[in-house]
């Protein structure tokens, strides 16, 4: 079980991370034991720098794209419920009319 506390790092911290990963030569595990941070962490901040640098796999959105997909989701959701409210209201005002 992990900690119900999720440690924050700051985007310079990630940066330099990942520049010593790249200048080293050492492997992300290491530098991530030598930093004193998971290196699921590590891993995965290395894996999204080399998507936004267009190194990554085929298919792996940038952080440009996974920030817009989350605003299109949330976009898709607000309007999904405005779209339900509007049915109900034309169900409602549909039997009032036939009064």
């Amino acid at each position: 079980m992990g900690s119900k506390y999720t440690k924050r790092y700051t985007a310079e911290f990630k940066r330099d991370a990942i520049a010593l990963v790249d200048s080293s030569g050492k492997t992300v595990t290491a530098v991530a034991r030598e930093l004193g941070i998971s290196s699921e962490s590590l891993r995965g901040w290395y894996r999204q720098a080399k998507a936004d640098r267009g190194e990554g796999r085929p298919g792996e959105l940038t952080t440009a794209e996974r920030e817009e997909l989350r605003r299109l989701r949330k976009l898709a959701a607000e309007q999904a419920r405005t779209i339900e409210v509007l049915r109900k209201a034309a169900v409602f005002f549909a039997k009032e009319s036939d009064r």
